[in-house]
């Protein structure tokens, strides 16, 4: 019998959050491991006194949360009612942030939700905006236990809407050719039914919003000086994402265009800390190096490593090899703890990904040498035997890449709504030595219009096999394209059998 879903339910009942301190949450909570559709009415302004608001569950590395961001004025967090056991208690969310300048007029709130709860709701009387999405005011709790794991893991990345300062500026208001993020989140939730979703980074795309196509439907997210706002954040990501937020938790890691800006403070950088980052951060400060955060999701443990400042310029330079070797070596520690359980690391920038192969054995470009560097200086030189799957995005294609050694495979996820790349000729990329030893590429399957070719919009998915991963790619419709790949159980010899 399948397991039913537990989910947060976000309705009318309830107390006022300022009458539920008798009631109040513990102190601390153990670590546990069709499209959107659109409001009834125009959602208010922002900093207007009836607001609008954005809920989502997230797994961090300090168990799941229950995030809110809402821009109505009152300043106060809703109280969440929830079973565990057999008590059925409110709890007030905490307040992280308020409103900071025009960039952010929110307030941020968060409530950790032990592993086990079940049934939970957002007391209404004590919600203050007019409108709270998703619109079904439903949100996904985890249905997996500490003894079990993810049956679905949804992956995506590099989803926003590109409008650079400069240069060519994606279509973004056609969601089925020019920027089919909002397809490819809705088929993914409709069709996939993950029961978690991975974003390898890079949602903040709208570097300049005075030159998107889509102004009309994006209010607050119009001008040069609105980039990297509540309202752009919005627009790139919570908006087109609502349907997979609806669905199940997420986990996050950040991409390089949720980068710092010269004087480490707002910007895209700040908005990810804001609102997005493992630890949220109240002050509007951007920092460069996050620490590495180990996720649980029951025995599937997710490693995020932010490599949003790998090698900025993409040269293949390894200047920073120290920095991330010390990130490399947490995520083996953390990884030696647990040697039963799956570690998948998941980077924004690949670890070893083919970008492009000739004929000549010599004859092969790839990412992303400080990375890789950095893992060959870790205290055992490689990633641990448990580390079964490295999974990034960056480069705008679909790739798996696998090596038949002690090595993972690398799976790179790019194609979830950036335009996309050209990718290698796959027949050219098998043989080719990459990384630090070199290792031969044994498996290489690239989703592409043509070989070498421009890539095919779409996501991932892992789906437990009883002891293993089967690994598919699926398109913007949702439906699976090219082969179904098993991953091996053996950890000396780590690939994909693909049929």
């Amino acid at each position: 019998m399948p397991t039913l879903r537990r989910i947060v339910v976000l309705t009318a009942v309830g107390v006022l959050a300022t009458g539920v301190a008798a009631a109040a949450a513990p102190a601390s909570v153990p670590a546990d491991g069709a499209g959107p559709r659109p409001p009834a009415t125009s959602p208010p302004p922002p900093g207007t006194a009836g607001g609008e608001a954005w809920a989502w569950t997230q797994l961090t590395a300090a168990g799941t949360r229950i995030r809110y961001v809402s821009t109505d004025t009152s300043q106060t967090c809703p109280a969440v009612r929830y079973t565990l056991g057999t008590t059925r208690n409110p709890y007030p969310m905490t307040r992280v942030s308020t409103p900071m300048g025009s960039q952010f007029p929110t307030t941020v709130c968060e409530l950790a939700v032990p592993l086990a709860a079940s049934n939970a709701v957002l007391e209404q009387s004590s919600v203050q905006a007019a409108v709270v999405h998703p619109a079904n005011r439903q949100l996904p709790l985890p249905d997996w236990t500490s003894t079990t794991r993810p049956r679905k893991v949804a992956v995506i990345g590099d989803t926003g809407c590109e409008v650079p300062v400069t240069g060519p500026v994606q279509n973004c208001a056609d969601h089925q050719t020019g920027w089919p993020f909002p397809r490819i989140a809705a088929n993914a939730a409709a069709v996939t039914r993950p029961d978690l979703v991975v974003h390898v980074g890079d949602y903040l795309y709208r570097e300049d919003p005075a030159r998107e196509n889509d102004k009309a439907a994006n209010p607050g997210c119009t001008t040069t000086a609105e980039r990297a706002g509540w309202d752009c954040v919005v627009a790139d990501f919570f908006r087109p994402a609502e349907p997979l937020l609806a669905t199940a938790p997420v986990a996050l890691t950040r991409g390089n265009h949720e980068d710092c800006n010269a004087a480490q403070q707002g910007g895209a950088g700040g908005a990810w800390f804001r609102y997005l980052a493992d630890v949220l951060r109240s002050d509007g400060r951007c920092i460069t190096y996050s620490p590495t955060a180990s996720i649980r999701a029951g025995t599937l443990n997710l490693v995020s490593v932010d490599s949003s400042f790998a090698d900025p310029g993409d040269t293949g330079s390894t200047a920073q090899t120290g920095v991330f070797t010390r990130r490399f070596d947490a995520v083996n520690q953390a990884a030696l703890q647990h040697p039963a359980n799956d570690y998948f690391v998941f980077t924004h920038k690949p670890v070893w990904m083919v970008k492009a192969a000739g004929t000549l054995p010599q004859n092969v470009e790839w990412a992303t040498h400080v990375l890789d560097a950095a893992v060959d200086a870790t205290g055992l030189h490689r990633l641990a035997d448990n580390v079964r799957l490295v999974l990034s995005g960056h480069i705008h294609l679909y790739q798996m890449l696998d090596f038949n050694t002690g090595r993972p495979p690398q799976l790179t996820v790019g194609s979830s709504g950036g335009p996309l790349d050209n990718g290698p000729d796959d027949a050219k990329v098998v043989g080719k030595e990459i990384g630090t030893p070199p290792q031969a590429v044994h498996q290489s399957i690239t989703q592409e219009q043509t070989p070498g070719g421009r890539g095919v919009f779409g996501y991932a998915v892992l789906a437990d096999g009883g002891g293993t991963w089967n690994l598919t790619f699926h398109d913007a419709s949702g439906a699976v394209r090219g082969q179904t790949c098993a991953l091996s159980t053996t950890t000396s010899k780590k690939s994909f059998v693909c049929q």
